[in-house]
């Protein structure tokens, strides 16, 4: 399995996610400081902006795709942290809703 690294604006350290994991399962053991809800992709607390390596992130959902497209009103940048699964290195920011 390979590690894509995930670096959170602000944050100094970066974190290490294998290939197929979804961001949640690793950003919860590290103590960063995005917050999770409800996991399901309906309550926006996880809300992130990608804003490098969007093409190494998996593709969102339905569901998360009608999600966002209340919330963030078209703007492809953004993603729900407890749906993204990464296969690359990804820069993101911390939106929260």
């Amino acid at each position: 399995m390979s590690l894509n690294k995930v670096e959170i604006d602000g944050q100094a350290n970066s974190v290490e996610v294998e290939d197929g994991k979804h961001l949640s399962e690793v950003l919860d053991a590290t103590n960063s400081p995005i917050l999770f809800g409800c996991r399901t992709g309906i309550c926006g607390t996880c809300l992130i902006q990608v804003q490098e390596g969007m093409e190494n992130t998996s593709a969102p959902c339905e569901d998360e795709r009608e999600f966002l497209e209340i919330v963030a009103e078209g703007d492809s940048t953004m993603r729900l942290a407890c749906k993204v699964k990464t296969s690359g290195n990804i820069k993101i920011k911390y939106i929260g809703k």
